[in-house]
């Protein structure tokens, strides 16, 4: 791990399952709230065939608190998309522990949550998402700053927790195809 370089596969052994991060880092309330979300997320058969489909194992490490609004709203998702699929390895950290992790996930200048690394089975990043995903940041924006905010319109036809959902799937997605089409691990696994 020299020149501060990030070895995702010890940071990943160290992060905790769902549930184990709920109750290590969430008070009653916080557990209640990320609950609720939980039981919102529906995911489509659509949705689940994709996530069905995926074949590289991926590594998910998600930066997160307990506390955080915008952690509540999206994190639960990720569990929803483990449990559709067993090719996906998803973990958790707090950011408040994991100082490192927050330094390397930072996003606008700042550590915000959720932060997601995607890594490959041997332990290479793939890519980074994190904060809000575009619906919630246009349904912000029209709320912030008025209707006739330029950056676009949610769609009245689609909830938002649903076009949430799409977005941070369609990121996994890409996160899936990238690890499926990269020549060393298709090298690895001949095919």
């Amino acid at each position: 791990m020299g020149n501060n370089v990030m070895d995702w596969g010890t940071k990943f052994a160290a992060g905790l399952q769902y549930s184990e991060f709920l109750d290590q880092y969430g008070d009653p309330e916080q557990q209640r709230r990320w609950q609720a979300c939980h039981l919102q997320v529906e995911l489509t058969d659509a949705q689940r065939v994709v996530l069905s489909g995926f074949q590289r194992r991926m590594k998910v490490l998600v930066l997160a608190g307990t506390w955080c609004g915008d952690c509540v709203n999206q994190c639960p998702i990720f569990d929803h998309f483990r449990r559709a699929t067993d090719t996906m390895d998803l973990r958790f950290f707090d950011r408040d522990d994991h100082a490192d992790l927050a330094n390397d996930l930072t996003t606008c200048g700042g550590q915000r949550v959720p932060a997601v690394a995607f890594v490959s089975e041997d332990d290479h990043l793939c890519g980074r998402y994190a904060d809000r995903t575009l619906s919630k940041y246009r349904s912000m924006a029209a709320q912030q700053l008025g209707a006739a905010c330029p950056t676009g319109l949610v769609s009245a036809d689609q909830g938002l927790l649903e076009q949430v959902v799409q977005e941070w799937l369609d990121e996994f997605e890409r996160m899936q195809l990238m690890m499926r089409m990269s020549g060393r691990l298709r090298a690895l696994h001949g095919d």
